[in-house]
């Protein structure tokens, strides 16, 4: 597909497409912005490749999508914190990197984000890939059975496994993020409703809303009696068939929308530098 003189090229059957003939340094003009926003409401995550911007660069192209987000336990830049600088230097703990597990981000928001946008600084030869997910995919793969009892539940989300009391636990086992400013704190025991199923505020089509990082239960249900049902849904969004897998490269940028996909940057990179900026567009309530 060509449009306002980019092109989009679509990099695997469930999701995922890269798109040429835009320089993120330059501001975009109105039909630039137009195919790059279809581009990423038809495919989900898109790709950027050989991109030089700068922090301010960074945030006003973000912002064309929305306002941006500050993460309550993850510091960003000082000058810029709107930034997270995703960092792993090769002295940190083999066993961590950040977003490592499939998870859809910071779903214990009232208002989750629309999506973020991973600008690569410095990335191993080899090695730490990002995977996405496609969850239209696996909300329509599911039995009409499963499908209905679905559409009419509510799960709980927090952020308490990865930053709250078992978040500390973690830290305390020397598996931190050691790079990185990352705090853990009671606020994050605090707990939010959303759908199980969410239907998609700009294209209107349903997706399944649950991930291993932050759904906590079912309302309504006990962690025990949830996990059964949570751990099959985990396991079927991520089937082959519905993921693509990104390569990156230093300039490479990728911006995936929240509200549709998972993604798990792959730790298998150990001894090895991974630098990255990401900025994070807020987004609605889901519904």
């Amino acid at each position: 597909m060509e449009s306002a003189g980019i092109e989009v090229k679509q990099v695997a059957g469930a999701l995922g497409a890269e798109i040429h003939g835009v320089d993120l340094s330059q501001s975009l003009s109105n039909s630039e912005f137009d195919a790059v926003h279809q581009a990423f409401l038809d495919h989900q995550v898109i790709f950027f490749r050989d991109q030089t911007i700068t922090p301010e660069q960074h945030i006003e192209f973000g912002r064309r999508f929305g306002e941006l987000d500050v993460h309550p336990f993850a510091a960003g830049l000082d000058d810029h914190p709107e930034i997270i600088h995703v960092l792993k230097e090769p002295k940190d703990h083999s066993g961590r990197t950040f977003g490592g597990g499939w998870h859809t981000d910071v779903t214990f928001y009232e208002k989750p984000a629309l999506g973020s946008i991973l600008y690569a600084l410095d990335v191993p030869e080899s090695g730490g890939d990002t995977q996405f997910a496609n969850m239209y995919a696996a909300y329509e793969t599911l039995s009409d059975g499963l499908k209905e009892t679905l559409d009419g539940m509510t799960a709980v989300h927090s952020a308490s496994r990865a930053y709250g009391e078992r978040g500390r636990a973690m830290h305390r086992d020397k598996e931190s993020y050691s790079s990185m400013k990352v705090r853990t704190g009671p606020d994050a025991e605090t707990e939010i409703e959303h759908p199980v199923i969410r239907t998609h505020p700009e294209t209107g089509r349903k997706g399944l809303f649950v991930n291993r990082a932050f759904t906590v239960r079912f309302k309504g249900w006990t962690e025990a009696e949830s996990m059964p049902l949570l751990e099959y849904l985990y396991n079927h969004a991520v089937r082959p068939e519905f993921t693509c897998r990104f390569r990156w490269e230093k300039g490479s940028i990728a911006f995936w929308d929240n509200r549709c996909t998972h993604h798990f940057a792959i730790n298998d990179y150990h001894g090895k530098r991974r630098s990255m900026h990401r900025v994070t567009v807020c987004g609605d309530r889901p519904v």
